[in-house]
């Protein structure tokens, strides 16, 4: 009997024990668990930190700051000219930048032909400009004195960029050419643009042989015009053909004319002959 309450006891504490070590072990596993959560948290909210970090240095901030302005197809004028021209503008950031604004205001300079502008996020702006090409110089009377300005292939009539260096041999003198009321980027009048085109058309080596063009008015709104060469002071009277056989005819007659007669100062080839006048 003894011998059975003594196995009964000891059947019994061990079943307890065994029944409390069990019931442990689930908990701990939960505990386990929360750690293993807990650290999966901080771990995403610290990549999340860095992602945006990384967003804030590299897209927002640069936003808030000048914008990093690249110009590209100016040759007479300088990247820094084509900025100073957008100072007005004040934008201080790249959202603040308005890019119809800055076209307006670059475009209104009569000596660019076209420009675009492109944004570029988070800071880029690219601005491509196309300056007008002189296909001709002028001078114009302004308060009692002579100002030069340059005409592009469309007549328009802008500044000389770089006034006071040599000039381009192969841009013709055009003189004459009546302008009133001179404005920024006007155009000459409609008679005279064909000669324009005349001229932009023709090889630049023949003018290198021309110093001046001038138009002469005639009667009722006509004109003709008097080449006057750069190897000599003779006159040519011209009609309003200004073209590639018209200069060679031209300048076979000078030769002729200079080796045989003397004192010439004038040949007149209008009309299909050729005439000369002596001093």
């Amino acid at each position: 009997m003894s011998d059975f309450l003594r196995y009964f006891e000891n059947s019994s504490d061990s079943e307890f024990i065994s029944t409390e070590k069990f019931s442990k072990e689930p908990k701990k596993a939960a505990s386990n668990d929360k750690v293993i959560l807990a650290l999966k948290i901080i771990f995403l909210l610290l990549l999340l930190c860095g992602v945006a970090e990384f967003f804030i240095y590299k897209f927002f901030m640069p936003c808030m700051r000048s914008p990093v302005v690249s110009v590209s197809g100016q040759k007479s004028y300088t990247a820094e000219d084509i900025v100073d021209l957008l100072r007005p503008m004040n934008a201080k950031n790249w959202f603040e930048f308005d890019v119809n604004s800055a076209m307006s205001i670059i475009a209104s300079d009569s000596r660019i032909d076209s420009v675009v502008i492109k944004k570029s996020f988070p800071n880029k702006i690219y601005i491509s400009v196309v300056e007008r090409e002189p296909v001709a110089t002028t001078f114009i009377n302004s308060e009692d004195t002579s100002i030069a300005f340059e005409i592009d292939k469309n007549g328009v009539i802008f500044p000389e960029r770089n006034r006071g260096q040599k000039k381009d041999a192969s841009i013709p003198i055009v003189s004459g050419i009546p302008v009133e009321h001179l404005s920024e980027g006007m155009r000459i009048p409609l008679k005279y643009r064909a000669l324009i085109e005349q001229i932009s058309s023709l090889p630049k080596n023949y003018f290198a042989a021309i110093s001046e063009i001038c138009v002469t008015p005639k009667e009722y709104g006509n004109y003709e015009l008097v080449l006057i060469p750069s190897t000599t002071q003779i006159r040519v009277l011209v009609d309003r053909i200004l073209n590639e056989e018209a200069l060679k005819y031209m300048m076979v007659v000078l030769d002729v004319v200079t080796a045989n007669e003397p004192n010439v100062y004038e040949i007149d080839l209008r009309y299909g002959s050729v005439l000369y006048r002596k001093r």
